[in-house]
């Protein structure tokens, strides 16, 4: 600014430059953020996954008669696991999770929700039962 009250227009360019550079800083930090949120929310239902994987592989290699209980958390949202013989499949928040666990003599597919509990046990003929 001079002495009349005028803007140069080294000043106005410095000015511009700088809004451009604090909006690329914003939007980095909310794709940033974003990003961890994601990753957060994926481990926490992996971490559920996981769990009930190890749990139903803990009853199966006990011998009949062995059963566990098991809470499907809904802390952390809505999810459906699908069990068959081979592998556990995770829907939640349009995405699918999987993993493999030991094959098992299973009575049927079974599909569990959150927020719900869950009885896993071996039967004599040595099925896997999830009530």
């Amino acid at each position: 600014m001079d002495d009349k009250g005028f803007i140069s227009i080294e000043y106005l360019f410095s000015i511009f430059i700088l809004l451009i550079i604090a909006s690329g800083l914003l939007f980095f930090t909310q794709a940033t953020i974003e990003s961890n949120n994601n990753i957060e929310n994926n481990v926490e239902h992996r971490l559920v996954l996981d769990n009930l994987a190890s749990i139903i592989n803990q009853v199966n290699s006990h011998g009949e008669g062995y059963s566990a209980y098991i809470h499907l958390d809904s802390g952390i949202g809505y999810y459906e696991i699908t069990v068959e013989w081979d592998k556990l499949t995770m829907k939640h928040s349009n995405k699918i999770s999987e993993t493999k666990i030991l094959p098992l003599k299973i009575s049927s597919r079974y599909e569990l929700y959150s927020g719900r509990n869950y009885m896993i046990s071996k039967t004599e003929d040595g099925k896997i039962v999830i009530t």
